[in-house]
């Protein structure tokens, strides 16, 4: 790519997404929704910040707030990691197998960037699901005119999760059975997984019981 990603103006980022370039992706554009969801509660956080009904939450907002902007800026970064572990898949199968010497090497390539390209979501997938628990303890505290960021904030960090949970999966029968990332990967997101749903219908409950 002649231009990193995280450099294009929103406009560009979606039009590039929908051409037959292979990259950016669904690992991208997930990671993309998670960012704008730690973004979304920092928005909250700083909103609330210094109102009267909540002085009792101002440590908590703080914490919220800092741990956000890591996330957003992780996710950020994530954009650009994704793209550039898929982009080596697709050279490495783009190289020369003409001799058993360049079978090897294509073939131990390919392996190494199907990994990165499983690790990256994966990663992705972890750090969505804490923007989430950050947007669920935003809920309660966060100042009722902004309460419904803090709701599209859990479900753009929801959507990340699950994104990226498609794009490790998708990547599992490519690795070989004797890595050890197949079954680690698989685990760990359906650890990630399990119980999405009813947190997603908590937190819906939680802001519309805020709005009322």
């Amino acid at each position: 790519m002649d231009t990193r990603l995280n450099e294009l103006g929103v406009g560009a980022f979606i039009e590039r997404l929908a051409s037959d370039a292979p990259v950016p992706g669904g690992g991208s554009a997930s990671a993309l929704a998670g960012a704008m969801g730690a973004a979304l509660v920092q928005m909250v956080v700083a909103l609330t910040t210094g109102r009267a009904d909540a002085a009792d939450a101002e440590d908590d907002l703080r914490e919220l707030g800092l741990a956000a902007a890591g996330f957003q800026s992780e996710l950020l970064h994530l954009v650009e990691i994704d793209a550039a572990a898929y982009g080596s898949v697709i050279a490495a199968r783009r190289l020369p197998r003409a001799t058993d010497r360049e079978r090897e090497l294509r073939r131990v390539q390919i392996d190494a960037a199907i990994r990165e390209s499983t690790r990256s979501p994966l990663t992705i997938a972890e750090r969505a699901e804490a923007v989430l628990t950050l947007a669920e303890r935003l809920a309660p505290i966060g100042g009722r005119n902004a309460i419904s960021d803090a709701g599209v904030a859990g479900l753009l960090a929801s959507a990340a999760l699950r994104g990226a949970a498609l794009n490790v999966r998708i990547n599992l029968p490519f690795l070989s059975e004797d890595e050890p990332l197949r079954g680690e990967a698989a685990e760990r997101i359906e650890e990630l997984l399990t119980g999405l749903d009813e947190r997603e219908a908590a937190l819906g409950a939680a802001v519309a019981e805020r709005l009322g």
